[in-house]
């Protein structure tokens, strides 16, 4: 058992309560999200984060276990950690909005499936996370793995704008030959249904096990990405939960102008790169956490501020 195990159970505590409140009482009827309701839940889950934050700053040592690190380090490596994760959850929207027009769900489901999709994606992130960990502390050489892949990924993504076609997933494609799927959204929120004593998969699992299965694709490069800023677990683990938590808030304060960031992916690239060859080069120089937070943070202002500036053409 780890010595802050009981921040860790809070915090497990904290994240339980905040799902109740959402899905049981916030978003207990299926309902349009509105920008304004968007926003003002986007900017709580902000606000958290960096309340969040200041209790790392006072409370940092007994908080994370980490008596390597100043509680200010501690601090800067959680807001630098959920910077990332926000960024990159910021480009994976792209592909949720596609998912959901393909799927042509409708606009007042979108929460729900976002909301067990945040659930699962809790799941696997924490997987992914200790696993990453754990093999950097067995195997200190992963490192360079973790950070040749970050490289790779980064000039990949600066050629081509992250795309997935959701009919060629393996496991839709699996679900629709195994199971018995209706063919309409008319059972409202419901996964599962019962017709005439036989069980039935809705349209809306399918859409959840795409979002479920996108989301750990994404994780394959965000996590590492984490991990070059951060390798405490309690740091990495809750920088990424906060930025999940906030997903879907962000997504509807922004699905209605999604593709005006359309230079979005090049300051993500080259952020992927920086922080793979912070990690390369990890053994040899240390940057300042405050230097890597600025370089990112301006990173993904100067990519938001172009796009705004140089708009894509109305023909794309």
């Amino acid at each position: 058992m780890p010595a802050n195990w009981l921040f860790w159970l809070l915090f497990h505590v904290f994240v339980a309560v905040a799902l109740t409140l959402d899905l049981g009482v916030l978003h207990r009827d299926s309902h349009k999200i509105r920008l304004r309701e968007a926003a003002l839940a986007t900017a709580v889950w902000i606000s958290l984060a960096g309340v969040f934050a200041v209790l790392l700053y006072f409370f940092g040592h007994a908080m994370a276990a980490d008596s390597r690190h100043s509680n200010a380090t501690l601090s800067l490596e959680f807001v630098t950690g959920y910077l990332v994760e926000e960024s990159m959850s910021i480009d994976n929207l792209f592909v949720f909005l596609l998912i959901f027009k393909f799927f042509q769900v409708p606009r007042e489901l979108h929460h729900h499936v976002l909301f067990w999709g945040v659930v699962g994606a809790l799941i696997a992130r924490a997987t992914f996370i200790f696993a990453g960990v754990a093999l950097i502390n067995r195997f200190h050489w992963i490192i360079y793995i973790f950070g040749a892949f970050l490289i790779y990924a980064g000039i990949g993504l600066m050629r081509s704008h992250k795309s997935i076609d959701p009919g060629k997933n393996p496991l839709l494609r699996f679900a629709q030959k195994h199971m018995r799927v209706t063919s309409d959204y008319e059972s409202g929120t419901r996964f599962l249904v019962h017709r005439e004593g036989v069980r039935y998969a809705t349209q809306l699992l399918l859409v959840l096990i795409v979002v479920e299965s996108t989301d750990i694709i994404f994780a394959v490069d965000s996590i590492p990405a984490v991990l070059a800023v951060t390798r405490n677990p309690f740091i990495v683990y809750t920088s990424n939960v906060f930025a999940i938590l906030g997903l879907r808030s962000l997504y509807f304060a922004l699905a209605g102008g999604l593709q005006r960031f359309h230079l979005l992916h090049y300051g993500l690239a080259i952020i992927l790169i920086f922080v793979g060859g912070k990690m390369l080069a990890s053994d040899w120089f240390e940057m300042p956490i405050a230097v890597a937070l600025g370089v990112i943070a301006a990173l993904l202002a100067g990519a938001v501020a172009l796009s705004v500036v140089f708009p894509q053409p109305e023909e794309a």
